[in-house]
C-alpha cells in the first residue's frame, strides 16, 4: 500500500468534491493534512469557514491529522497564511494539491473581463502563488511534490468557458516549468485533467455520469502523483470513469522550405497539417527548424 506517513499535503478547493477527496484518501493513508476552502459560492463569491472545517474534522474523527484553513490562494498573503498553516502544526510541507476553482461561464462576446480576471486569478494566480510559497520549503529539504489541476476544457476548449479554458491550459505551462526547475531539488510537479461529478459540474454533466465519475476515481491517480515512488514530473493525465491516461502536447513533422511565402505555404499545406512522426519537446523542434 502507497502510504504517506510523516507527509504533510496541502490540498486547495477541499472542502468540496475533489479537493475533499484527495485530502480525505491521503489522510487515510497517513499524510498530515492542510484543508483549504474560502468555503464561497461556485462563481468565487462569499466565504464560510464551514466546509473546510466539517472536512478537517472529519478526517481528525477517522483517527487522521488535519487543520483547516479558510485563506484566499488568489493573495500572495492567503497563500502565505495556507503554507505557514502547515508549518506551524506539522513542521513542514511536502505536497501542494492545486484544486481551488471556480466557475463565472458566459459565451465569449459576452463575457466580462471581470469574470476572466477573476478566474484566472484563482485557478492559475493561486496555483502559483501557494506553490511559489511551498517552493523554498521543499527546496530545502530536497523532495517535494505539486499536482495542478487542470481540465479537458483547458485542453480542447469548450463553449461559454473561455476565461476557465484559457486558466487550465495555462496550469499545463505552469506544471510544466515547475517540473523543470524542480528537478535539481528533487521536486517533481505534473497536471490531471479531470472529469468527476461535482457541484462544479453536475450542471454539465449527463446525471448518469454521477454513479461512474465520482472524485474518488480522480483521487486515486492524485495520490500516486504525490507518492514518492512516482517518477513521473511535467506530465498531464485524463483522469475520469476509472480510466487515466497521459496527455501530451506535439508538434507534427512539419514543412520548411529556404524561399519560404505566403503562397508555398498554401501549396504545402498538407505538409504543414501532417501530425506524424511528431516531437515532443522544445529541444526536439528547435533542432527541425535547422
Amino acid at each position: 500500500m502507497l502510504r504517506f506517513d510523516d507527509r504533510v499535503a496541502i490540498v486547495t478547493g477541499a472542502g468540496h468534491g475533489l479537493g475533499r477527496s484527495h485530502a480525505l484518501l491521503l489522510a487515510e493513508r497517513g499524510a498530515k493534512v492542510v484543508v483549504n476552502d474560502l468555503g464561497g459560492a461556485l462563481d468565487g463569491t462569499g466565504a464560510s469557514a464551514g466546509p473546510a472545517a466539517e472536512v478537517a474534522d472529519l478526517i481528525t474523527k477517522n483517527g487522521g491529522q488535519a487543520v483547516a484553513s479558510t485563506d484566499d490562494v488568489a493573495t500572495p498573503e492567503g497563500a502565505r497564511a495556507i503554507v505557514q498553516a502547515a508549518v506551524d502544526a506539522y513542521g513542514k510541507v511536502d505536497i501542494v494539491v492545486n484544486n481551488a476553482g471556480i466557475l463565472r461561464d458566459k459565451s465569449f462576446g459576452k463575457m466580462p473581463v471581470e469574470d476572466f480576471d477573476a478566474v484566472l486569478a484563482v485557478h492559475v494566480r493561486g496555483s502559483y502563488l501557494v506553490s511559489q510559497a511551498a517552493y523554498p520549503l521543499m527546496k530545502a529539504a530536497g523532495y517535494g511534490r505539486v499536482v495542478n489541476t487542470s481540465s479537458p476544457a483547458g485542453l480542447f476548449g469548450n463553449f461559454g468557458q473561455a476565461n476557465y479554458s484559457t486558466a487550465k491550459m495555462g496550469l499545463v505551462g505552469l506544471t510544466r516549468t515547475i517540473g523543470i526547475e524542480g528537478a535539481r531539488n528533487g521536486i517533481k510537479a505534473n497536471a490531471i485533467a479531470p472529469i468527476a461529478w461535482t457541484r462544479m459540474t453536475e450542471a454539465l454533466l449527463p446525471a448518469e455520469f454521477e454513479a461512474k465519475f465520482t472524485p474518488e476515481r480522480v483521487s486515486a491517480l492524485v495520490a500516486y502523483l504525490v507518492h514518492e515512488s512516482c517518477e513521473a514530473s511535467g506530465e498531464v493525465f485524463s483522469v475520469g470513469g476509472g480510466r487515466v491516461a497521459r496527455v501530451f502536447v506535439a508538434e507534427g513533422p512539419g514543412w520548411k522550405s529556404d524561399d519560404l511565402t505566403p503562397e508555398a505555404i498554401a501549396g504545402n499545406w498538407d505538409a504543414v497539417m501532417a501530425e506524424q512522426p511528431y516531437v515532443l519537446t522544445a529541444a526536439d523542434s528547435m533542432k527541425a527548424m535547422l
